[in-house]
């Protein structure tokens, strides 16, 4: 499968939907932070929205008594996208060589990622994050531009700290209430993710929660057009 770096994001939001069969349907922040999981824990596209697709025949598969809720959440996929990973591998330990994927032209120029940069970089400074804003300004982007990967890794970089202030900033309460409504989202499927996928949904769910109440943006270029 030919995949763009930057439409992971995208394209298991437009899957899932298609496979829900309603369009308009949102994801929920507990999809978002899962996407982001899986994301961080370099899980295929591939495996994902195949995942979804084995998920959704799983579903549909049921008697009609057994479909009387609708799938609302991507958590309803994790397991059969465990097994998706888990067939990626066993077909390496095999002695299979999967298709290599190949990385697109970002869908952004030069000049986007200068503005998007330029946008981050004011709002940091408006929340007095004075050093980051300064890290983020002086990024050589005409070099960086060539290796986008690379690019994004020094932004997950100044990302991590920016977060990890705003944790130490963070008040007991505000904690609470995010691990409070994590629970709350995620008591449906507790039962189909494993233990590490849990633990790796909790930390980007707070990740989440932790900028939307200080207003402050992802630095991903995954946001850019967002």
């Amino acid at each position: 499968m030919t995949e763009n770096y930057f439409n992971y994001f995208t394209e298991i939001e437009d899957h899932f939907q298609r496979a829900r069969g309603t369009g308009l349907f949102l994801l929920s922040p507990l999809d978002w932070a899962l996407i982001e999981a899986w994301k961080t824990a370099g899980i295929p596209l591939e495996a994902v929205l195949r995942g979804i697709d084995q998920a959704f025949e799983k579903w549909r598969s049921r008697p009609p008594r057994g479909r009387l809720q609708m799938v609302n959440s991507l958590a309803y996929c994790a397991q059969a996208i465990a097994v998706e990973v888990q067939a990626i591998v066993d077909a390496k330990v095999e002695g299979g060589v999967p298709a290599k994927s190949s990385i697109a032209a970002p869908p952004f120029a030069l000049e986007e990622v200068r503005g998007y940069i330029a946008r981050n970089a004011a709002a940091l400074r408006k929340a007095g994050l004075e050093q980051l804003a300064g890290s983020l300004e002086g990024l050589p982007l005409d070099a960086l531009y060539g290796d986008l990967e690379q690019l994004e890794q020094r932004l997950t970089a100044i990302e991590e700290k920016m977060i990890a202030r705003l944790r130490s900033d963070a008040s007991d309460e505000a904690l609470f209430e995010a691990r409070r409504t994590l629970d709350r989202e995620l008591k449906p499927y507790r039962g189909k993710m494993s233990a590490g996928q849990l633990s790796m949904l909790e930390k980007q769910f707070l990740e989440r929660k932790l900028l939307e109440n200080s207003g402050l943006p992802r630095l991903s270029l995954f946001y850019l057009h967002s």
